[in-house]
């Protein structure tokens, strides 16, 4: 191990909460679980897990063993580690590369994690509980077009990242998702349980977990595989910088299999609390903005307690949003 002055985390559980904050995100909660239910349900979900298991655990494994071989940040990383393994320095290429791509993730996460503290904001006020489904759609569209609105939040999102950041690894970002990702999971079991009292449950399972192998195409593949490789982060120098804090003691392997079981895990019971409300309402399943903002205020502005369970929920997606962005 190369000896430097980069402070280490104290407690292995830290780097394994830094880790699933940065791979936990808005494709956990918009994604996954609609392109599951739509390429096979229980087959996709196994095409999809043997992809975490033969690719995406074996190469986050590898960028962790860099980091922490290095205790530097990913363009020092791979100068230190291609130079001691007498390799071009040119691979220093490959951490500016991972630099620039989490920076433009930070351009469109941002935006979306404003418009989850506005819809946090009019939840907690119940601007939309009792108002008819296409009044609620069209109040995206007018946020979409405010912009004034839309900066005032985005700016308090990076602000609140800023001031995250800026306290470092180890007494921003380790104390933030020490204390975040506790309340993530919290949040998620209460509106996993207010989904199965109010919502279609079975309908849900059996659109995400029913296995129909005869909509398991190639594109289906290729569809798991960018997803395993998006939802861990990976090849975008975030795992690297943590595995420099990692403590030396800590084992890889299992540390970064935790990690991938939490962020499967917490994908899962994303879509089985979005998609039971969805079909409770008779509303579409769908992804994306969509889902977040039009379709799911339409389920909750017609639910038993809309209001405090449609404010856990997107204050659950602005977490999510801001523990992947610290990263």
């Amino acid at each position: 191990m190369i000896q430097t002055s980069t402070p280490i985390w104290n407690k292995r559980w830290t780097f394994i909460m830094a880790t699933t904050g940065a791979a936990v995100g808005l494709g956990n909660i918009w994604k996954f679980p609609y392109i599951a239910g739509e390429n096979g349900g229980g087959a996709f979900v196994l095409v999809y897990l043997l992809c975490i298991l033969l690719l995406g655990i074996p190469i986050m494994i590898a960028e962790v063993m860099l980091g922490r071989r290095a205790r530097e940040n990913p363009i020092h990383a791979m100068i230190v580690n291609a130079r001691d393994a007498g390799a071009s320095k040119f691979w220093a290429l490959l951490g500016v590369l991972g630099v620039v791509c989490g920076i433009m993730i930070l351009m469109y996460y941002s935006v979306v994690a404003g418009w989850a503290l506005e819809y946090f904001s009019q939840s907690v006020q119940s601007d939309y509980i009792g108002k008819q489904p296409q009044e609620i759609s069209a109040g995206f569209g007018v946020l979409a077009n405010d912009n004034e609105r839309q900066l005032l939040w985005h700016s308090v999102f990076l602000l609140i990242t800023g001031l995250i950041v800026g306290l470092g690894v180890t007494r921003g970002i380790g104390t933030a998702v020490d204390n975040l990702m506790p309340l993530l999971f919290i949040l998620l079991l209460i509106l996993l349980g207010y989904s199965i009292r109010n919502g279609s449950f079975d309908e849900a399972f059996g659109f995400m977990f029913n296995a129909d192998f005869s909509k398991l195409t190639g594109e289906s593949v290729l569809i798991a595989m960018g997803h395993a490789f998006f939802t861990l982060s990976l090849g975008m120098g975030t795992v690297m910088v943590y595995g420099a804090y990692m403590p030396q003691e800590s084992s890889i392997p299992s540390a970064v299999v935790m990690v991938a079981f939490l962020d499967t895990l917490i994908a899962l019971i994303a879509g089985m609390i979005i998609f039971p409300l969805v079909f409770a309402s008779g509303l579409q399943p769908g992804s994306g903005p969509g889902l977040l903002f039009e379709t799911l205020p339409i389920a909750f502005g017609g639910m038993w307690n809309g209001a405090i369970f449609g404010s856990a929920f997107f204050f659950l997606v602005a977490i999510a949003a801001l523990s992947s962005s610290i990263s």
